[in-house]
């Protein structure tokens, strides 16, 4: 069972919410920020919050469904969906590609690149938007021919030689955890050194002792919101949406299966899987039914992608 557009008519955003619990045990770790570390905020009414994953991380994590790390290659189901594939210049082995990348499409190592020929054909396409406003469904084409993942989790193109640096789509698919009634599990531990207890005068050797904080919470959940009005908005043929609109919930629900393991000290588990969505109340798809559909999608849309559909950017390692 694919999911449809028309079942969501006159509806302009597709919420999920999904409740997780840890794997084992009451304790997990939330993600950290730099200068700040977890965070951690009190609501009004005074329940402790803690930020599990932000909506920066979930896109990336979401993209991660996409790829097949043992081949190597996108998600079977996805197989014919264009991205950029960006090889050592040297040894032609592929270091990183447009779906690893966190920025996509503007990776620095797609648009800084010593190899230009990537770069000018997307100028070239992109040229008619050098001045006047933006034609955003003109610029919802072209990523949708070179990396449709631009158009699920957002872009901005900063190259003042792309139409100025003004090229970006916000997020179509976004998504964040969150744990309420939160309580930090102080714990801690040591680095022993048995044959030198006291390394004095060297570092990093003797004992180092360490502190560590997790969180147990009463409720962990994780939000998705689909923009249908912007999805809408891209102006692309029918085909085209059906395809993005099951390509996220692809990563949802693979997501949900298979990607739960944010970190060593927090792996998590659906406690809870709602039966429909919202606000429209049409039944949440299996993975089985829509990795079913993707690839027939893919095909219906070959036209509208780059041919062949893998762009490919070399890339010079030594500078």
């Amino acid at each position: 069972m694919s999911v449809k557009m028309r079942d969501f008519e006159g509806v302009p955003r597709i919420l999920m919410e999904v409740e997780l619990e840890p794997l084992q045990g009451t304790r997990f770790q939330a993600t950290g920020f730099p200068d700040l570390g977890a965070a951690t905020y009190t609501l009004p009414d005074g329940r402790e919050m803690l930020l599990v994953e932000s909506s920066q991380s979930m896109a990336n994590r979401l993209e991660e469904v996409c790829w097949d790390g043992g081949a190597a290659d996108l998600a079977e189901p996805l197989r014919g969906m264009p991205y950029i594939s960006v090889e050592d210049m040297e040894t032609g082995r592929e270091i990183t590609n447009s779906i690893l990348e966190s920025h996509r499409i503007n990776s620095p190592y797609i648009l800084e690149s010593s190899d230009k020929t990537f770069f000018r054909n997307l100028r070239e396409e992109l040229g008619v938007l050098e001045k006047g406003r933006v034609d955003l469904k003109l610029l919802a084409r072209i990523l949708l021919k070179y990396d449709p993942n631009s158009l699920v989790h957002g872009v901005f193109l900063a190259k003042k030689d792309l139409a100025g640096g003004r090229l970006r789509l916000p997020r179509t698919l976004s998504s964040f955890i969150e744990a309420e009634d939160v309580v930090v599990a102080a714990s801690g531990g040591v680095k022993f050194d048995i044959v030198d207890p006291g390394g004095e005068t060297r570092k990093g050797f003797g004992h180092v002792p360490f502190s560590r904080d997790e969180y147990a919470a009463r409720r962990i959940a994780v939000y998705f919101s689909i923009d249908l009005e912007q999805l809408r908005g891209f102006g692309l043929p029918p085909e085209a949406e059906e395809f993005l609109l099951n390509l996220m919930f692809f990563k949802i629900l693979g997501f949900l299966n298979r990607g739960l393991r944010l970190r060593t000290a927090c792996d998590l588990k659906v406690k809870t899987m709602p039966g429909a969505l919202e606000p429209s109340g049409v039944p949440v798809p299996s993975l089985e039914s829509i990795e079913m559909g993707l690839p027939e999608m893919v095909e219906s849309c070959s036209g509208y992608f780059a041919d062949p559909p893998v762009s490919t950017v070399k890339y010079d390692l030594g500078h």
